[in-house]
């Protein structure tokens, strides 16, 4: 039976071999980490020295309290109203594609409805003798200013001339935004004064009131307004 034995020669070529086999993973790794560091490097030193890119200060001052006013108010209701503006501006003598615009804005708010407390009068409130029976006269409802939501307001579609666009990259100005936010406000205002949120508000004011009276002891709660006989 023949038996194969490694002579000393065999083993000494086999051991630079495997050194060198091992020099090649150290080096080929050393190169992949070189790699990725140069790569990372690259990207932190453009993000650095990126010509066109831009950063944001806010350099705004403390925000200062003006004043303080005591609230005498009840906020009995509050009403969420959606308009659609459709705004054209037309030239007298040219094109629309020339000179000319039309914008389509969505506008959503709300508006409070609130009773005031401090116009009640000194006759406002009257007691029974036994403190049984109380009778309240208040002010009729009135509306808050419409309180635009930003967030949901917005220029849903517009077509302008050549000129308005040309103005429009010259000039920059929110002008034109700031007219669309100013009617959505006043058609809301309106939409807000012919709906029957004043009228809840009084009734809801009236409900808060007995609730309360009735709470209190009361056991007949009258609750009228100024108007009312």
């Amino acid at each position: 039976m023949n038996r194969q034995t490694s002579t000393p020669q065999t083993a000494a070529a086999a051991e630079p071999a495997q050194r060198r086999s091992r020099r090649g993973w150290r080096y080929l790794a050393g190169f992949l980490t070189l790699l990725v560091l140069l790569v990372v490097g690259a990207k932190l030193t453009w993000s650095y020295l990126n010509p066109f890119g831009e950063t944001t200060v806010d350099r705004s001052q403390p925000v200062l309290l003006q004043s303080i006013q005591n609230m005498s108010r009840f906020q009995a209701a509050s009403g969420n109203f959606q308009v659609i503006v459709d705004l054209e501006k037309d030239a007298a003598f040219l094109p629309d594609a020339i000179k000319g615009s039309r914008t389509l804005f969505v506008g959503a708010g709300s508006v409070d409805a609130y009773v005031d407390f401090s116009a009640m009068g000194k006759d406002a409130l009257t007691v029974s003798p036994d403190r049984t029976e109380v009778t309240v006269r208040l002010p009729r409802a009135q509306l808050e200013k419409t309180n635009l939501d930003n967030k949901k307001s917005y220029v849903y579609a517009q077509q302008r001339g050549i000129l308005d666009r040309v103005q429009g990259m010259l000039s920059n100005s929110p002008q034109n935004q700031q007219e669309l936010y100013v009617l959505a406000e006043k058609k809301i205002a309106e939409a807000a004064q012919t709906s029957d949120l004043r009228n809840r508000a009084d009734q809801n004011t009236k409900l808060m009131l007995q609730g309360m009276l009735k709470s209190l002891g009361f056991t007949k709660v009258t609750v009228k307004f100024a108007d009312e006989p």
